[in-house]
Protein backbone atom coordinates (compact mmCIF):
# COMPACT_ATOMS: atom_id res chain seq x y z
CA UNK A 1 0.00 0.00 0.00
CA UNK A 2 1.12 3.55 -0.71
CA UNK A 3 -0.03 6.83 0.78
CA UNK A 4 -0.79 10.07 -1.04
CA UNK A 5 -0.83 13.46 0.60
CA UNK A 6 -3.95 15.50 -0.21
CA UNK A 7 -3.30 19.25 0.14
CA UNK A 8 -5.48 22.34 0.24
CA UNK A 9 -5.90 23.20 -3.47
CA UNK A 10 -5.60 26.69 -4.95
CA UNK A 11 -9.21 27.75 -5.59
CA UNK A 12 -8.73 31.07 -7.30
CA UNK A 13 -6.14 33.63 -8.27
CA UNK A 14 -6.38 35.58 -5.02
CA UNK A 15 -7.42 32.75 -2.68
CA UNK A 16 -4.58 31.96 -0.24
CA UNK A 17 -6.37 29.82 2.35
CA UNK A 18 -9.58 27.93 3.00
CA UNK A 19 -11.66 27.04 6.08
CA UNK A 20 -12.73 23.41 6.41
CA UNK A 21 -16.51 23.43 6.84
CA UNK A 22 -17.29 19.72 6.96
CA UNK A 23 -15.86 16.38 5.89
CA UNK A 24 -18.18 14.39 3.61
CA UNK A 25 -16.15 11.21 4.19
CA UNK A 26 -14.91 9.59 7.39
CA UNK A 27 -11.54 8.01 8.12
CA UNK A 28 -11.43 4.47 6.78
CA UNK A 29 -14.05 5.04 4.06
CA UNK A 30 -13.29 4.25 0.43
CA UNK A 31 -13.17 7.19 -1.98
CA UNK A 32 -12.93 7.51 -5.73
CA UNK A 33 -10.78 9.98 -7.64
CA UNK A 34 -12.67 13.28 -8.19
CA UNK A 35 -15.27 12.29 -5.58
CA UNK A 36 -16.18 15.16 -3.22
CA UNK A 37 -14.63 14.49 0.21
CA UNK A 38 -14.97 17.81 2.06
CA UNK A 39 -16.49 21.29 1.88
CA UNK A 40 -14.22 24.34 2.13
CA UNK A 41 -15.11 28.01 2.57
CA UNK A 42 -13.01 30.85 1.16
CA UNK A 43 -13.59 34.61 1.22
CA UNK A 44 -15.33 34.22 -2.13
CA UNK A 45 -17.40 31.02 -2.12
CA UNK A 46 -18.12 27.72 -0.37
CA UNK A 47 -17.17 24.74 -2.52
CA UNK A 48 -16.71 20.96 -2.45
CA UNK A 49 -13.15 19.62 -2.80
CA UNK A 50 -12.70 16.39 -4.81
CA UNK A 51 -10.26 13.63 -3.94
CA UNK A 52 -6.99 13.62 -5.89
CA UNK A 53 -6.72 9.80 -5.83
CA UNK A 54 -8.77 6.65 -5.43
CA UNK A 55 -8.31 4.56 -2.29
CA UNK A 56 -9.13 4.81 1.39
CA UNK A 57 -9.23 7.96 3.50
CA UNK A 58 -6.53 6.89 5.96
CA UNK A 59 -6.19 10.04 8.04
CA UNK A 60 -7.92 13.42 8.29
CA UNK A 61 -5.34 16.09 9.18
CA UNK A 62 -7.35 19.31 8.85
CA UNK A 63 -10.25 19.36 11.29
CA UNK A 64 -13.57 21.09 10.73
CA UNK A 65 -13.18 24.81 11.43
CA UNK A 66 -9.44 24.86 10.70
CA UNK A 67 -8.10 27.61 8.43
CA UNK A 68 -5.55 25.95 6.13
CA UNK A 69 -3.12 27.75 3.79
CA UNK A 70 -3.07 26.69 0.14
CA UNK A 71 -0.61 23.81 -0.31
CA UNK A 72 -0.75 22.59 3.31
CA UNK A 73 -1.75 18.92 3.87
CA UNK A 74 -5.35 18.19 4.80
CA UNK A 75 -5.58 14.39 4.56
CA UNK A 76 -3.73 11.13 3.81
CA UNK A 77 -5.15 8.76 1.19
CA UNK A 78 -4.07 5.12 1.09
CA UNK A 79 -3.85 3.80 -2.46
CA UNK A 80 -3.03 0.49 -4.12
CA UNK A 81 0.00 1.88 -6.02
CA UNK A 82 3.64 1.97 -4.95
CA UNK A 83 4.90 4.78 -2.76
CA UNK A 84 6.89 7.45 -4.56
CA UNK A 85 10.59 7.51 -3.75
CA UNK A 86 11.40 9.71 -0.77
CA UNK A 87 7.74 10.14 0.18
CA UNK A 88 7.25 9.66 3.94
CA UNK A 89 4.69 7.13 5.11
CA UNK A 90 3.13 9.59 7.55
CA UNK A 91 2.58 13.33 7.20
CA UNK A 92 2.73 15.55 10.26
CA UNK A 93 -0.40 17.68 10.93
CA UNK A 94 -0.36 21.36 9.96
CA UNK A 95 0.56 22.51 13.50
CA UNK A 96 3.93 20.73 13.23
CA UNK A 97 4.49 21.38 9.52
CA UNK A 98 7.16 24.06 8.99
CA UNK A 99 5.90 24.93 5.50
CA UNK A 100 2.35 25.39 6.76
CA UNK A 101 3.56 27.51 9.64
CA UNK A 102 5.64 29.65 7.29
CA UNK A 103 2.66 30.16 4.98
CA UNK A 104 0.46 31.04 7.93
CA UNK A 105 3.02 33.62 9.04
CA UNK A 106 3.13 35.12 5.55
CA UNK A 107 -0.68 35.33 5.50
CA UNK A 108 -0.60 37.10 8.85
CA UNK A 109 1.91 39.69 7.66
CA UNK A 110 -0.18 40.40 4.57
CA UNK A 111 -3.39 40.71 6.56
CA UNK A 112 -2.24 43.11 9.24
CA UNK A 113 -2.86 46.76 8.45
CA UNK A 114 -0.15 48.38 10.57
CA UNK A 115 3.18 49.20 8.94
CA UNK A 116 5.40 48.31 11.88
CA UNK A 117 7.27 45.00 11.77
CA UNK A 118 5.62 42.15 13.68
CA UNK A 119 7.22 41.53 17.06
CA UNK A 120 9.43 38.53 17.44
CA UNK A 121 7.80 35.40 18.85
CA UNK A 122 7.99 35.21 22.61
CA UNK A 123 9.83 32.44 24.35
CA UNK A 124 6.63 31.38 26.05
CA UNK A 125 4.32 29.33 23.86
CA UNK A 126 0.61 28.74 23.99
CA UNK A 127 -0.48 25.49 25.63
CA UNK A 128 -1.18 22.45 23.50
CA UNK A 129 -4.77 22.14 22.27
CA UNK A 130 -5.44 19.48 24.92
CA UNK A 131 -4.63 22.02 27.66
CA UNK A 132 -7.16 24.57 26.40
CA UNK A 133 -10.92 24.67 26.86
CA UNK A 134 -11.47 24.78 23.09
CA UNK A 135 -9.65 24.01 19.85
CA UNK A 136 -7.57 26.63 18.00
CA UNK A 137 -6.40 26.18 14.41
CA UNK A 138 -2.65 26.38 13.67
CA UNK A 139 -3.12 29.75 11.96
CA UNK A 140 -4.98 31.26 14.93
CA UNK A 141 -2.37 29.95 17.35
CA UNK A 142 0.42 31.37 15.20
CA UNK A 143 -1.22 34.81 15.13
CA UNK A 144 -1.67 34.66 18.89
CA UNK A 145 2.05 33.96 19.34
CA UNK A 146 3.05 36.77 16.97
CA UNK A 147 0.84 39.28 18.79
CA UNK A 148 1.71 38.10 22.33
CA UNK A 149 -1.87 37.09 23.10
CA UNK A 150 -2.04 34.95 26.22
CA UNK A 151 -4.24 31.88 26.55
CA UNK A 152 -6.58 33.72 28.90
CA UNK A 153 -6.93 36.59 26.42
CA UNK A 154 -7.37 34.19 23.50
CA UNK A 155 -10.17 32.33 25.23
CA UNK A 156 -11.99 35.61 25.87
CA UNK A 157 -12.39 36.18 22.10
CA UNK A 158 -15.85 35.40 20.76
CA UNK A 159 -15.61 32.77 18.02
CA UNK A 160 -17.91 32.69 14.97
CA UNK A 161 -16.65 29.33 13.65
CA UNK A 162 -18.20 25.94 14.12
CA UNK A 163 -18.94 25.19 17.79
CA UNK A 164 -17.70 28.67 18.69
CA UNK A 165 -14.17 28.23 17.34
CA UNK A 166 -12.08 31.34 16.83
CA UNK A 167 -11.40 31.98 13.11
CA UNK A 168 -8.69 34.09 11.53
CA UNK A 169 -11.23 36.87 10.96
CA UNK A 170 -12.26 36.76 14.63
CA UNK A 171 -8.72 37.19 15.97
CA UNK A 172 -7.79 39.88 13.43
CA UNK A 173 -10.98 41.76 14.27
CA UNK A 174 -10.11 41.47 17.96
CA UNK A 175 -6.62 42.83 17.28
CA UNK A 176 -8.08 45.72 15.32
CA UNK A 177 -10.43 46.63 18.17
CA UNK A 178 -7.64 46.27 20.72
CA UNK A 179 -5.47 48.71 18.77
CA UNK A 180 -8.36 51.19 18.69
CA UNK A 181 -8.42 51.18 22.50
CA UNK A 182 -4.76 52.27 22.68
CA UNK A 183 -4.28 56.05 23.22
CA UNK A 184 -3.82 57.93 19.96
CA UNK A 185 -3.33 61.58 19.11
CA UNK A 186 -6.03 61.73 16.41
CA UNK A 187 -9.26 59.85 15.65
CA UNK A 188 -9.07 56.56 13.77
CA UNK A 189 -8.85 57.13 10.02
CA UNK A 190 -10.01 55.14 7.01
CA UNK A 191 -7.59 55.29 4.05
CA UNK A 192 -9.22 56.29 0.79
CA UNK A 193 -6.77 55.75 -2.03
CA UNK A 194 -3.96 56.99 0.17
CA UNK A 195 -5.89 60.02 1.45
CA UNK A 196 -7.12 59.51 5.06
CA UNK A 197 -10.56 60.64 6.18
CA UNK A 198 -11.99 60.78 9.69
CA UNK A 199 -13.94 57.61 10.53
CA UNK A 200 -17.35 58.22 12.15
CA UNK A 201 -17.83 57.15 15.74
CA UNK A 202 -20.30 54.24 16.12
CA UNK A 203 -23.69 55.26 17.50
CA UNK A 204 -24.59 53.48 20.75
CA UNK A 205 -27.50 51.04 20.44
CA UNK A 206 -30.27 50.26 22.89
CA UNK A 207 -31.75 46.75 23.08
CA UNK A 208 -35.08 45.99 24.72
CA UNK A 209 -36.62 42.70 25.75
CA UNK A 210 -38.84 42.60 22.67
CA UNK A 211 -35.89 42.86 20.26
CA UNK A 212 -34.50 39.84 18.45
CA UNK A 213 -30.71 39.67 18.06
CA UNK A 214 -29.67 37.91 14.84
CA UNK A 215 -26.04 36.93 14.32
CA UNK A 216 -24.77 37.80 10.84
CA UNK A 217 -23.66 34.76 8.83
CA UNK A 218 -20.24 34.71 7.19
CA UNK A 219 -21.48 35.94 3.81
CA UNK A 220 -23.50 38.81 5.28
CA UNK A 221 -20.44 40.00 7.24
CA UNK A 222 -18.37 39.87 4.05
CA UNK A 223 -21.02 41.80 2.06
CA UNK A 224 -21.27 44.46 4.79
CA UNK A 225 -17.51 44.93 4.90
CA UNK A 226 -17.19 45.21 1.12
CA UNK A 227 -20.06 47.67 0.77
CA UNK A 228 -18.63 50.00 3.40
CA UNK A 229 -15.18 49.70 1.84
CA UNK A 230 -16.52 50.54 -1.62
CA UNK A 231 -18.27 53.69 -0.37
CA UNK A 232 -15.07 54.73 1.41
CA UNK A 233 -12.93 54.19 -1.71
CA UNK A 234 -15.11 55.46 -4.56
CA UNK A 235 -16.88 58.81 -4.97
CA UNK A 236 -20.28 57.43 -5.95
CA UNK A 237 -22.61 59.34 -8.28
CA UNK A 238 -25.57 57.99 -10.27
CA UNK A 239 -27.09 58.95 -13.63
CA UNK A 240 -30.57 57.80 -14.73
CA UNK A 241 -32.05 57.18 -18.18
CA UNK A 242 -35.53 55.91 -19.04
CA UNK A 243 -35.37 53.58 -22.04
CA UNK A 244 -38.20 52.57 -24.39
CA UNK A 245 -37.67 48.80 -24.64
CA UNK A 246 -40.84 47.99 -26.56
CA UNK A 247 -38.94 46.44 -29.48
CA UNK A 248 -36.93 44.20 -27.15
CA UNK A 249 -40.02 43.07 -25.24
CA UNK A 250 -41.95 42.38 -28.44
CA UNK A 251 -39.09 40.31 -29.91
CA UNK A 252 -38.61 38.26 -26.74
CA UNK A 253 -42.33 37.54 -26.41
CA UNK A 254 -42.32 36.28 -30.01
CA UNK A 255 -39.30 33.93 -29.74
CA UNK A 256 -39.19 32.80 -26.09
CA UNK A 257 -41.47 29.76 -26.48
CA UNK A 258 -39.59 28.43 -29.51
CA UNK A 259 -36.30 29.08 -27.73
CA UNK A 260 -37.50 27.18 -24.65
CA UNK A 261 -38.58 24.21 -26.78
CA UNK A 262 -35.29 24.15 -28.69
CA UNK A 263 -32.78 24.88 -25.91
CA UNK A 264 -34.64 23.62 -22.84
CA UNK A 265 -34.04 26.85 -20.91
CA UNK A 266 -35.61 30.29 -20.56
CA UNK A 267 -34.73 33.42 -22.51
CA UNK A 268 -34.74 36.29 -20.00
CA UNK A 269 -34.11 39.99 -20.49
CA UNK A 270 -30.77 39.87 -18.63
CA UNK A 271 -28.57 38.49 -21.45
CA UNK A 272 -30.18 40.86 -23.95
CA UNK A 273 -29.36 43.84 -21.76
CA UNK A 274 -25.84 42.54 -21.04
CA UNK A 275 -25.28 42.38 -24.81
CA UNK A 276 -26.31 46.06 -25.05
CA UNK A 277 -23.95 46.91 -22.15
CA UNK A 278 -21.03 45.15 -23.86
CA UNK A 279 -21.64 47.09 -27.09
CA UNK A 280 -21.66 50.36 -25.12
CA UNK A 281 -18.40 49.44 -23.34
CA UNK A 282 -16.75 48.91 -26.72
CA UNK A 283 -17.73 52.47 -27.66
CA UNK A 284 -16.80 53.93 -24.25
CA UNK A 285 -13.82 51.82 -23.07
CA UNK A 286 -12.90 54.26 -20.29
CA UNK A 287 -15.84 52.84 -18.32
CA UNK A 288 -14.01 49.50 -18.33
CA UNK A 289 -11.13 50.63 -16.07
CA UNK A 290 -9.66 50.22 -12.61
CA UNK A 291 -7.72 52.57 -10.34
CA UNK A 292 -4.32 51.80 -8.85
CA UNK A 293 -3.22 54.78 -6.74
CA UNK A 294 -2.66 57.60 -9.23
CA UNK A 295 -2.76 55.24 -12.23
CA UNK A 296 -5.71 54.22 -14.38
CA UNK A 297 -5.70 50.65 -15.71
CA UNK A 298 -7.66 50.29 -18.95
CA UNK A 299 -8.79 46.67 -19.02
CA UNK A 300 -8.18 44.63 -22.16
CA UNK A 301 -11.08 42.25 -21.47
CA UNK A 302 -14.78 42.80 -20.83
CA UNK A 303 -15.91 40.66 -17.88
CA UNK A 304 -19.48 41.36 -16.77
CA UNK A 305 -20.49 40.65 -13.17
CA UNK A 306 -24.19 40.03 -12.58
CA UNK A 307 -25.71 40.27 -9.13
CA UNK A 308 -27.73 37.21 -8.10
CA UNK A 309 -30.00 37.09 -5.05
CA UNK A 310 -29.62 33.86 -3.07
CA UNK A 311 -32.41 31.99 -1.24
CA UNK A 312 -30.80 33.10 2.05
CA UNK A 313 -31.36 36.75 1.07
CA UNK A 314 -27.64 37.36 0.53
CA UNK A 315 -26.18 38.63 -2.72
CA UNK A 316 -23.44 37.14 -4.89
CA UNK A 317 -21.90 38.43 -8.12
CA UNK A 318 -20.70 35.72 -10.55
CA UNK A 319 -18.72 36.95 -13.55
CA UNK A 320 -19.20 36.32 -17.28
CA UNK A 321 -15.61 36.33 -18.50
CA UNK A 322 -14.91 37.61 -22.03
CA UNK A 323 -18.56 38.58 -22.47
CA UNK A 324 -17.69 40.45 -25.66
CA UNK A 325 -16.70 37.12 -27.25
CA UNK A 326 -20.13 35.54 -26.71
CA UNK A 327 -23.19 35.64 -28.95
CA UNK A 328 -26.63 36.33 -27.51
CA UNK A 329 -27.18 32.57 -27.36
CA UNK A 330 -23.87 32.14 -25.53
CA UNK A 331 -24.73 34.94 -23.09
CA UNK A 332 -28.14 33.36 -22.42
CA UNK A 333 -26.63 29.98 -21.61
CA UNK A 334 -23.96 31.59 -19.42
CA UNK A 335 -26.43 33.76 -17.50
CA UNK A 336 -28.74 30.80 -16.80
CA UNK A 337 -25.85 28.54 -15.81
CA UNK A 338 -24.19 31.00 -13.40
CA UNK A 339 -27.48 32.11 -11.83
CA UNK A 340 -28.61 28.52 -11.32
CA UNK A 341 -25.35 27.33 -9.78
CA UNK A 342 -25.10 30.47 -7.63
CA UNK A 343 -28.44 29.64 -5.99
CA UNK A 344 -27.27 26.05 -5.44
CA UNK A 345 -23.93 27.17 -3.94
CA UNK A 346 -21.98 25.39 -6.70
CA UNK A 347 -19.90 28.26 -8.13
CA UNK A 348 -16.12 28.01 -8.41
CA UNK A 349 -13.99 30.79 -6.86
CA UNK A 350 -12.66 31.92 -10.26
CA UNK A 351 -16.25 32.54 -11.37
CA UNK A 352 -16.54 35.26 -8.71
CA UNK A 353 -13.43 37.26 -9.60
CA UNK A 354 -12.05 39.30 -12.46
CA UNK A 355 -15.13 41.42 -13.20
CA UNK A 356 -14.61 44.75 -14.98
CA UNK A 357 -18.22 46.05 -14.99
CA UNK A 358 -21.34 44.84 -13.15
CA UNK A 359 -25.09 44.71 -13.70
CA UNK A 360 -27.77 44.40 -11.01
CA UNK A 361 -31.40 43.62 -11.87
CA UNK A 362 -33.36 45.47 -9.19
CA UNK A 363 -36.44 45.21 -11.40
CA UNK A 364 -36.79 41.54 -10.47
CA UNK A 365 -38.00 42.77 -7.05
CA UNK A 366 -40.46 45.23 -8.58
CA UNK A 367 -38.19 48.26 -8.11
CA UNK A 368 -38.24 50.90 -10.84
CA UNK A 369 -34.73 52.21 -10.13
CA UNK A 370 -31.88 52.04 -7.63
CA UNK A 371 -28.47 53.46 -6.74
CA UNK A 372 -26.18 50.41 -6.73
CA UNK A 373 -22.82 50.31 -4.93
CA UNK A 374 -19.76 49.70 -7.10
CA UNK A 375 -18.05 46.31 -6.89
CA UNK A 376 -14.38 47.06 -6.18
CA UNK A 377 -12.00 47.42 -7.96
CA UNK A 378 -14.44 48.26 -10.77
CA UNK A 379 -15.53 51.87 -11.34
CA UNK A 380 -19.14 51.43 -12.50
CA UNK A 381 -22.29 49.34 -12.08
CA UNK A 382 -25.67 49.46 -13.86
CA UNK A 383 -29.01 48.78 -12.14
CA UNK A 384 -31.90 47.57 -14.29
CA UNK A 385 -35.35 48.73 -13.22
CA UNK A 386 -38.68 46.97 -13.71
CA UNK A 387 -40.19 47.06 -17.21
CA UNK A 388 -43.55 48.84 -17.07
CA UNK A 389 -46.24 49.75 -19.57
CA UNK A 390 -46.63 53.54 -19.78
CA UNK A 391 -48.51 56.05 -21.92
CA UNK A 392 -45.98 57.77 -24.12
CA UNK A 393 -45.74 60.34 -26.90
CA UNK A 394 -44.93 58.63 -30.22
CA UNK A 395 -43.55 60.83 -32.98
CA UNK A 396 -44.68 59.99 -36.53
CA UNK A 397 -44.41 61.82 -39.90
CA UNK A 398 -48.12 62.54 -39.61
CA UNK A 399 -47.82 64.00 -36.10
CA UNK A 400 -47.46 63.01 -32.47
CA UNK A 401 -49.61 60.26 -30.98
CA UNK A 402 -50.20 58.84 -27.49
CA UNK A 403 -49.48 55.12 -27.25
CA UNK A 404 -48.63 52.37 -24.76
CA UNK A 405 -44.90 51.62 -24.58
CA UNK A 406 -42.69 49.38 -22.42
CA UNK A 407 -40.32 51.56 -20.38
CA UNK A 408 -37.54 50.87 -17.89
CA UNK A 409 -35.08 52.99 -15.91
CA UNK A 410 -31.34 52.37 -16.15
CA UNK A 411 -29.42 53.59 -13.08
CA UNK A 412 -25.69 53.99 -13.66
CA UNK A 413 -23.48 54.42 -10.56
CA UNK A 414 -19.86 55.32 -11.27
CA UNK A 415 -16.69 56.43 -9.51
CA UNK A 416 -16.47 60.20 -9.92
CA UNK A 417 -12.75 60.13 -9.17
CA UNK A 418 -12.10 58.84 -12.70
CA UNK A 419 -15.49 58.91 -14.49
CA UNK A 420 -16.96 62.36 -15.07
CA UNK A 421 -20.66 63.03 -15.47
CA UNK A 422 -20.37 63.40 -19.24
CA UNK A 423 -18.84 59.94 -19.70
CA UNK A 424 -21.09 58.30 -17.12
CA UNK A 425 -24.19 59.89 -18.66
CA UNK A 426 -23.23 59.18 -22.29
CA UNK A 427 -22.50 55.56 -21.48
CA UNK A 428 -25.90 54.80 -19.94
CA UNK A 429 -27.58 56.74 -22.75
CA UNK A 430 -25.78 54.50 -25.25
CA UNK A 431 -27.01 51.39 -23.46
CA UNK A 432 -30.55 52.75 -23.73
CA UNK A 433 -30.05 53.53 -27.44
CA UNK A 434 -28.87 49.97 -28.06
CA UNK A 435 -32.02 48.61 -26.42
CA UNK A 436 -34.36 51.05 -28.19
CA UNK A 437 -32.82 50.18 -31.56
CA UNK A 438 -33.06 46.43 -30.99
CA UNK A 439 -33.34 44.41 -34.23
CA UNK A 440 -36.74 42.72 -34.04
CA UNK A 441 -35.93 40.52 -37.06
CA UNK A 442 -32.83 38.87 -35.60
CA UNK A 443 -32.50 35.17 -34.91
CA UNK A 444 -31.12 33.37 -31.88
Amino acid sequence: MATVEMVMPKMGESVMEGTVITWLKKEGESIEEDEAVLEVATDKVDTEIPSTSSGKLKKIIAKEGDVIPVGAPIAIIETDGEMQSGKPEEIAPPADNEDAAQKASELLNAAMTHSAAAPEATTSTLPKPSESRRFYSPLVRNIAREENISLEELESITGTGKEGRVTKKDILGYLKDRKKEEPVAIPTTVPTNGHPTIAPEPVPLTVSGSDEIIEMDRMRKMIAERMVTSKAISAHVTSFVEADVTRMVSWRNRVKDAFKAREGESLTYTPIIIEAVVKAIREFPMINIQVDGDKIIKKGVINIGMAVALPSGNLIVPVIHNADQLSLLGLTRKVNDLAGRARENKLHPDELSGGTFSVSNVGSFGNVMGTPIIVQPQVAILALGAIQKKPSVIETPEGDLIGIRHKMFLSHSYDHRVVDGALGGMFVRKVADNLEQFDINRNI
